[in-house]
């Protein structure tokens, strides 16, 4: 089995400053997985590439994943909660979680866009693969807009291969896909593959030109009362890393790290060195930023 070509990145914030690419084997873990502490059943084989890309692994397991590699150094860490919506009730209950004031904002949202686009919100599900096919067709010019895709690379992926693979997963009922649409074209996306009773949180994206109406909530909100309709599904998995609307959305979390494993070559050692000297660096800088605004704060109080 081929690796995966990954890019290595350097990034300060939301913004990637450079990449360097490496050809690993994915090592990724499940929600299940993680939140049961057990490893995936297919073990990584690094010998054919740079090494190994562990994905969402919970942290009480580091230590073993990393000691189990020692021909390998591991670098490019990141340390995240992994947010998920446990769907064991129904939409009301979900909501139910939400304090008042979060329930009124959520609702002023989406009364906000349905009255810009004539009184009612124009959402669509594609499930089937020849309604994803179009889901493609009207997303994909749509997620070159988003700043997933012009910041991140992290836009819907445009390519034969990953559009065959969708539409195959479609066509075995595993995919979830809609789009919010705003005087008849679309606004924002949301792409979901269906692992067994899980669905993933694959990509969301919207257009900037209109972001004063929040649309990207206003789709979560509205594909996640679908979604509980269908009374099928346990988990909605919010994948790995941190966020703001992950957490909002969330209903609980489990800690768990991503990192990379290189072989032990001269290259790999400066380049993993250096992206750790480069995060170092930039922790400093917003603990300096932060610190600078305290110490603001408390002169604005000491003059009032």
């Amino acid at each position: 089995m081929a690796g995966e070509s990954t890019q290595i990145a350097f990034t300060i914030g939301a913004r990637r400053l450079f990449t360097t690419d490496r050809v690993l084997d994915p090592f990724a873990f499940s929600l299940e997985e993680a939140l049961a502490g057990i490893a995936p059943t297919q073990p990584p084989d690094s010998s054919h590439c740079d090494g190994i890309r562990v994905l969402s692994a919970p942290l009480s397991m580091e230590r073993q994943i990393v000691a189990a590699f020692p021909g390998h150094i591991a670098g490019a860490r990141e340390e995240f909660h992994r947010h998920y919506i446990a769907m064991d009730g129904s939409f009301e209950d979900y909501l139910a979680r939400f304090s008042g004031k979060t329930r009124s904002t959520l609702r002023r949202k989406a009364r906000k866009f349905a009255q810009a686009d004539g009184g009612a919100l124009d959402i669509r599900a594609y499930t089937a693969a020849e309604e994803v096919e179009r889901f493609l067709q009207l997303a994909l010019p749509l997620s070159g807009k988003t700043y997933q895709a012009r910041l991140l690379d992290a836009g819907l992926p445009d390519g034969d291969c990953a559009r065959d693979e969708m539409l195959a997963e479609a066509a075995a009922g595993r995919m979830r896909c809609f789009l919010l649409f705003l005087g008849g074209e679309p606004v924002a996306y949301l792409s979901l593959p269906v692992r067994g009773k899980t669905l993933v949180y694959a990509h969301l994206g919207y257009d900037p030109a209109h972001a004063q109406l929040s649309p990207g909530t206003v789709l979560q909100m509205e594909a996640l009362r679908m979604l509980f309709a269908e009374e099928r599904f346990r988990f909605f998995d919010f994948t790995e890393g941190d966020g703001a609307h992950k957490a909002l959305f969330g209903t609980h979390s489990v800690a768990c790290c991503s990192f990379v494993l290189l072989r032990r070559t001269l290259a790999n050692r400066v380049l993993l060195g250096a992206r750790a000297g480069f995060d170092a660096g930039v922790a400093r800088g917003k603990a300096l930023v932060q610190g600078n605004r305290s110490l603001a704060s408390a002169r604005r109080l000491l003059r009032a």
